[in-house]
């Protein structure tokens, strides 16, 4: 026969269980969402519904046309998506009482969840610009980011002391790495927004050759071709500060494997990335080279904001350090 103890810990254990599957949900939901709206950019569809929100073309179920059934399905998903986020937001505030970390992921996936909303609809009303447009993607990003964190929180456990913050105890990771996560941070932001208000703005092929620009290799910056290469040149310096940052952490091996793991899988998307968009301009804007490219751009954004996590983590370093890890080019850690 069970204790009220017992029935107490299974219960608890339930909500565990349901709280975990239904972030899941949310995060696969939210990537769907974003894809979905990259789909209505790519295919024009943003008026298939005409000026009408909530509604569609002023009905519950509008008649059937491509762009309507895009733009329709976009808004359903989206509100499916926010059940699944307010249902995830209550669960995990309830079984992390008193977590600092969840109480910001969930106000930050609920807040851009509904700036996100309030800002298609908008778009739907009332003529946007470009510049509106593209800051929509961002927030839909950082949605997806904040709901994929929170949902890697509470799959750790909250009992165990994190390797991590034992090892950045004994071993600080140095200030620079730390600055440059944050730099990384800010710039995969910025390329972000460049890249769609270039898409928002029509200039997405004012540069017809890959990976030069056809007007020259530095084209007038004033110009619909200064925005692609002012997008490629900030492309091309946020990557080789992936790659430092990962070829740095590499050199500080056995330390910090769980940074290595995401800093490795933020340099393969990035390079996949490039190549999309190269497809991109190659594929005179082929739609599956588009959603690929908006895809991976998300996946990437999570990986950058997971390396900012993981840093935060050791940003307390111990009164008394043992070492302070630098990379070596024998590839050993040593102290300074």
């Amino acid at each position: 026969m069970s204790t009220p103890q017992q029935n107490e810990s299974e219960k608890k254990e339930r909500r565990e269980r349901w709280v975990k599957r239904l972030a899941v949900a949310a995060t696969i939901g939210m990537f769907i969402v974003l894809m979905m709206g990259s789909t209505v950019t790519s295919t024009g569809s943003g008026e298939g519904c005409g000026r009408s929100w909530p509604l569609c073309q002023g009905k519950f179920i509008p008649s059937y046309a491509v762009e309507t059934a895009i733009e329709f399905s976009h808004r359903l998903v989206t509100a499916i998506e926010g059940l699944l986020i307010a249902a995830t937001a209550i669960g995990a505030v309830l079984i992390r009482r008193g977590s600092r970390e969840v109480r910001i992921y969930v106000a930050v996936m609920v807040g851009t969840l509904l700036l996100q909303s309030g800002l298609g609809a908008a778009a739907v009303m009332w003529p946007q610009s470009p510049q509106i447009m593209a800051a929509h993607f961002g927030i839909s990003m950082t949605c997806f980011a904040a709901v994929f964190l929170l949902t890697r929180l509470l799959y750790e456990d909250p009992a165990r002391e994190d390797p991590l913050v034992a090892e950045s105890r004994a071993h600080p990771l140095p200030s620079w790495f730390h600055r440059g996560a944050w730099a990384m941070l800010v710039g995969s932001i910025v390329v972000a927004y460049v890249g769609a208000y270039m898409r928002h703005s029509g200039n997405e092929m004012a540069c017809y050759e890959w990976p030069r620009c056809d007007t020259g290799f530095v084209p007038e910056m004033d110009s619909p071709a200064g925005i692609a290469f002012t997008h490629r040149f900030l492309a091309l310096a946020l990557m080789i500060l992936v790659y430092l940052l990962t070829w740095a952490i590499w050199k500080m091996q056995p330390h910090y494997r769980s940074i290595l793991v995401i800093l490795a899988g933020a340099s393969i998307t990035i390079t996949m990335q490039a190549l999309a968009g190269g497809a991109v301009v190659l594929t005179r804007l082929d739609i599956w080279a588009t959603l690929a490219h908006a895809a991976l751009m998300a996946w990437f954004f999570v990986f950058v904001t997971d390396t900012c996590r993981q840093v935060l983590k050791t940003r307390h370093a111990p009164d008394h350090p043992q070492s302070v890890l630098v990379p070596h080019p024998s590839g050993s850690p040593g102290a300074d």
